[in-house]
């Protein structure tokens, strides 16, 4: 009997690169002329994978996201992955706005890739739900390449990590 391959669907990002873009981002703000004097700041909490920003306005909250948006992608974080929050005001005419790191695929998104992948009709390939991951399972090799291309190409609102492929 022929031992079948598979390989797992998943998303996240490296929150030590979500760090360091923070801190870049940080960084141009405070040398900034259009933040000179300015309360805007980016926080990162680490263990909701929760990103929290604070400005002046809604023209600064603007410039606050597309600065901490470009050094993210300079890092190669998926911005899909980033769940952004309405700007919301808060007291002393200040907005905040929070953006939730999305580490791993939701019940939908999981239903979505299995769907995609039954849909598809490849031969003897099966996806599995597993909690927060999807795995994809075939005897030929080949067909599990041909399910990898297919997802690459549908778009589920996450940037999409193939892994343990054996």
């Amino acid at each position: 009997m022929v031992q079948p391959s598979s390989f797992d669907v998943t998303t996240g990002v490296d929150l030590q690169e979500v760090d360091n873009a923070v801190n870049q981002a940080q960084k141009e703000i405070a040398q900034r002329y259009d933040f000179k004097g300015s309360k805007s700041s980016i926080e990162f909490n680490r263990g909701e994978s929760i990103l929290v920003l604070l400005a002046d306005d809604d023209y600064k909250m603007r410039a606050l996201l597309d600065v901490l948006q470009t050094k993210l992608i300079r890092r190669n974080v998926p911005v899909k992955n980033l769940d952004i929050g309405e700007p919301k005001a808060i007291g002393g005419d200040m907005v905040r706005r929070d953006i939730k790191l999305k580490m791993a695929l939701d019940g939908d998104t999981a239903k979505q890739v299995a769907a995609a992948i039954k849909d598809a009709k490849l031969k003897k390939v099966q996806a599995a739900i597993q909690g927060d991951q999807v795995r994809i399972t075939s005897p030929s090799k080949d067909d599990l390449q041909g399910a990898m291309a297919l997802l690459k190409a549908k778009d589920f609102g996450v940037e999409l990590k193939f892994g343990n492929y054996r």
